[in-house]
């Protein structure tokens, strides 16, 4: 069975910045890259890397975990005032994921840079990530090579391959069976040296302050 089919995330990208007021150019501009790459994205010629995603729902005030839900018929729901804390935007009431998950039922966002989330449930409220993730072998959180840094707590378990984790100015190699833990805020990238998929199970809770 295929996996569940997510709306396009350009196009959450693109209503979550005309509900902002936003321009194209002031989006790319908050988030560092060029006003033709924010475009091909919302127009979906072109994926964002975790990093990128990651800055453009900051800016926005959305959360990540809220790119896999189908909006509600507010159209200013989940949008929040700058400078506020990212709540998931509201999911379709007639539309329920959990408490039981099949494998055929993960809702899955291919990102560029060989990274894919398959999402593994949801509570309502909750602004937490809770992903399978995957990395091609060559794949990486940043294509650009940079270190990206979010809101809240990150833990992860790798079930097979390999990652190298950069955090802030130390390097680690993370196995099948390491776990990782650490607060988002800190600079860090993963990516994928080796010559098979490095899979694993990722917990990202939302803001802590």
């Amino acid at each position: 069975m295929s996996a569940a089919v997510v709306p396009p995330v350009g196009a959450r990208i693109r209503q979550a910045r005309l509900e902002r007021g936003m321009s194209l150019r002031a989006l790319a501009r908050e988030v560092g890259v060029s006003a033709s790459l924010v475009s091909q994205i919302e127009t979906g010629k072109s994926q964002p890397s975790v990093s990128t995603l990651y800055a453009i729902t900051t800016v926005l005030g959305i959360s990540v975990e809220s790119l896999f839900d189908a909006r509600a018929s507010s159209p200013m729901a989940g949008v929040n005032p700058p400078g506020t804390v990212p709540h998931a935007l509201a999911a379709d009431p007639g539309r329920r994921i959990g408490p039981l998950v099949g494998a055929g039922e993960r809702e899955t966002l291919e990102l560029d840079s060989g990274v894919v989330w398959e999402r593994l449930g949801r509570v309502p409220g909750a602004d937490v990530d809770f992903l399978l993730v995957t990395y091609r072998p060559g794949g990486s959180s940043s294509g650009s090579g940079c270190l990206m840094r979010h809101t809240g707590n990150e833990y992860g378990y790798l079930t097979s391959g390999e990652l190298i984790l950069t955090l802030g100015f130390d390097e680690y190699t993370v196995r099948p069976g390491d776990a990782v833990c650490f607060e988002s805020t800190t600079p860090h990238r993963y990516r994928n040296d080796g010559e098979v998929p490095a899979v694993g199970v990722w917990f990202v809770s939302g803001d802590v302050q």
